[in-house]
This record gives structure tokens, sequence and C-alpha cells, in this order.
């Protein structure tokens, strides 16, 4: 471990002798500072602390993805070129030891940034709330400045499929399909059966059904807040539908909102008094679509329930931890590309990699259309190539792997208020760095083992 913690406190001064932390170090602090000047929000402080975290969070992200790429390549690749690596590999030291010290020194510097900059947009948060009037700092305590879970209605997708085949048999009783078309037609009968339990007919009400019976105790005298989005049939005249919200069930006093007036395809919370979960512990949520066209509320977002889990700064905390992961990730695909490659071609292969990442949206919608062309609007129909036999099954493996690393997003649920639990930063623990830098780390010690550094490198 002596040998290793000497690897890594030589690439602490590599980066101190290139001024990479110094610079590193006021960019991010500039970015913190100097964002909530130019950050325009919807005038309210929830929006605008909402739009700080997101600003602040993603741009510490991408200046410290960048840099840990870019050090992780120099700090190898370099070495190789230029012989100095010849001189540490002829001590007594295995070559899997400069590696993991490397890795050890990056991702220890990366700590220390994310630390700093971490630190400075919670304490410019808590600065902010302070000097706001009481009204907001209860606002921003109980939706942004909070850690809170999330209750939905049981997961409908058996009974779905149960009424979707019983229909589909009656179908071809009356109506026999070859084997050929029977997977399209019962995907049609499944997503009627589906719009069913989504949709709410002018002058109808919808209701679900929430357990919060593990939290029920917990929840005493604390707010609820129900996440509402739906998307409407028509257009309204002013750009927004009335609803009504009723939660409560006998014996219980229903409790009633004052006629809503909102905006579809977005997200509205309404807070609702703890005091209405029946003795089971369950939720009853109705609402009564007033409007003359139907509203449609997607199983998987249209309703769910918001409740206090925790505090925010041990959230932004794990949040911080999530990121921490990504960086690890980043340093070890720069360690690996380095270690057989030259220092602008690493560079160029990590930031490939990158961008792959990036550009996942693309690759999920071409899986999820299985073809390249996309939707065509003129004959109402995907289009098809020659290439999807081979581009679609290699973009699915892909999205695989990415989607490791992808599916824990710490910003969105930091600007949103949400929890993240002690569990999502264990998983995010194993699969970012226990399985993705895991097999990169592996490919990357084994490449540099094998590489010939007495090899001239470039030198005549």
């Amino acid at each position: 471990m002596q040998k290793i913690l000497a690897i890594a406190l030589l690439t602490w001064k590599a980066a101190f002798r290139f001024r990479l932390f110094l610079v590193v170090a006021v960019l991010l602090l500039g970015a913190v500072v100097g964002l909530p000047l130019l950050i325009k929000d919807d005038g309210t402080a929830r929006g605008f602390t909402q739009i700080l975290l997101t600003y602040t969070l993603s741009a510490i992200t991408a200046l410290l993805g960048m840099s840990t790429l870019w050090l992780a390549c120099g700090t190898l690749a370099r070495d190789i070129e230029d012989c100095q690596i010849q001189v540490v590999a002829v001590k007594p030291i295995a070559r899997w030891q400069i590696w993991i010290g490397k890795w050890l020194g990056l991702v220890s510097l990366n700590a220390a940034l994310l630390a700093l900059s971490g630190l400075s947009v919670f304490a410019l948060l808590q600065y902010r709330a302070t000097r706001l009037p009481e009204a907001q700092q209860q606002i921003l305590r109980n939706e942004v400045l909070v850690a809170r879970g999330s209750a939905r209605e049981a997961n409908l997708d058996v009974e779905i499929a149960r009424e979707a085949d019983r229909l589909l048999r009656e179908r071809l009783e009356k109506n026999p399909t070859s084997q050929a078309d029977l997977p399209e037609v019962r995907r049609q009968i499944l997503e009627q059966v589906k719009a069913e339990y989504q949709l709410v007919q002018p002058g109808y009400i919808r209701q679900w059904d929430i357990d919060l019976s593990s939290g029920r105790k917990s929840l005493s005298g604390q707010p609820l807040f129900i996440r509402i989005k739906f998307n409407a049939a028509d257009k309204s005249s002013s750009g927004t539908f009335t609803l009504m919200v009723q939660a409560g069930a006998p014996p219980l006093a229903p409790w009633r909102s004052e006629a809503l007036s909102l905006a579809p395809d977005t997200f509205h919370e309404v807070e609702v008094p703890s005091s209405f979960i029946g003795a089971d512990g369950k939720l009853s949520i109705a609402i009564l679509n007033p409007n003359d066209t139907a509203l449609l509320f997607p199983l998987d977002e249209g309703l769910e329930v918001l409740y206090r889990e925790g505090s925010f700064g041990l959230n932004f905390a794990r949040g911080l931890g999530i990121i921490f992961c990504w960086m690890a990730l980043l340093a070890t695909i720069g360690l690996a590309s380095a270690s057989f490659l030259s220092f602008p071609v690493a560079a160029f292969f990590s930031l490939g990699l990158l961008v792959i990442t990036l550009s996942s949206g693309t690759i999920a919608s071409a899986v999820n259309d299985g073809t390249l062309m996309g939707f065509n609007s003129e004959t109402g129909s995907k289009g098809s190539s020659v290439f999807d036999l081979v581009v679609i099954p290699v973009f699915r493996s892909i999205l695989t792997i990415v989607n490791l690393a992808k599916d824990f997003s710490p910003v969105d649920a930091l600007s949103g208020g949400r929890s993240i639990t002690w569990g999502m930063l264990g998983r995010a623990a194993a699969q970012i760095i226990g399985v993705l830098a895991g097999l990169f780390g592996v490919f990357g010690i084994w490449i540099f083992n094998r590489r010939e550094l007495a090899t001239a490198q470039g030198t005549q």
C-alpha cells in the first residue's frame, strides 16, 4: 500500500505542477458564484433554487469530467511518451501498483475538488434561503431543500395484460388472424386497454389508492404533496385545464382542493394534509375532469405522492457521492485508454466514449423504434433499413452498458427534492465502480503489463 500511495502522491504533484488543481478549483468556484448571476428563473424562490441546483451541479459534473479525462490520459500517456515511466518501472514496484496508484491519485483529487465545490453550493443555498421571507423558506424546506420519498399506485401491468389477452381471445373467436399478424394485433389491444386505465373522460372521476402504510407513523404532521402530470386530447384557449382533487376516504371527511387551473405536459404539486391517510395506511385520491376534453394521466408518472423522508444535507452528500462514482469511472476510462494509446489518441477515444454516453437518448429512440430511419410522418409508419439488423442489436448492447451508469440522476433528484437513498448510492457504486470501472480497470492493467516500455517513444 505504501508504494501505491507514493504513486498517488506523485499524481497529486503532477496536478499541481500543471496548475490543473488550481485552475479547476477556480473554474468550479466561478461556476458556483457566477451562474446564479446569469440564471433566469420564474421569479419564485422554489424555481430559482431548483434551477440553481441543476445548473451548478451540471457545471461541476462537466468541468470535473473533462479535467478528469484530460489528466487521466495525460498522467500515464505522457509518462510513457517522455520515457519517465521507465524510471519508476525499474524500481521494486509492480505495474499494477503504478496503475492503481495513479487511479487512486485521480479519484482522491476529484474527491477534494468535488467536496470544495459541493460545500460552496450547499453554503450558497443555505445563505440564500435564510434571506427569504418565512413563507418562502417554508416552501423550500418542504419541496426543494428536503429528501422526499415517493409512493405510486400499485403496478397494473398484470391486470392490463390479463384484460388484453381476454379481449384478444374474443376477437380471435370472431375474426381469426394469421400468426404473423398476431403480435401486432395484441400490441394494439394492449395499448387500447392501457389507454382506458389512463384516460379520464369529461365529467368523470379517476381514483388512485396509494399505500403509505410503511411510513405512516413518521408522516404524522408532515405535509404530503400530490405530483400530477397529464396530457390533453385537445388544446384549450387559455392553455390550461381545470381539475378538482379530492383526498381521503370514509369514515374520514374528504379533503377537497379549490378548482385548479393546470397546464398539460408538465408536473404540478398539490399539498395535502397527512391526516387524511386512512386507517389501513392508504391515501385515496380522486381527480375530477370537468373539461370538455379527455385528459390522460400516464401510468408511470401521472400521479404520485411525495413525502418527507430525510434532511437535505445528507441527501446532498449522497448525490455528490454518485457524481464521485461517475468521476471514478472517467478516471478509469482515461487510464485504460492511455495504457495502450498515445496522449492525443487516448483523449480522443475517451471523449468519444463520453459523447456516446451523452447521445444515449438518440440511441434509445432508435432501439425503441427498431430502426435507424425513425417515424415517417407522410406514410404514418416506421422506416426500415438494411443496417437495422446489425446496428440495432449493437445499439441495444451499448444502451444496456450505458444505463448501468446513467440509471442514477442525482442532479434531477436534488433539484426536485427527491430522496437519494443509501441503497441507491450503494447500487451506483456497485454498477459504476464495481462493474464498469472494474472492467475498464482490469483491461487497462492487463494491457499496461503487456506493453513494452523500453521501446523508443518517438525520439530520434
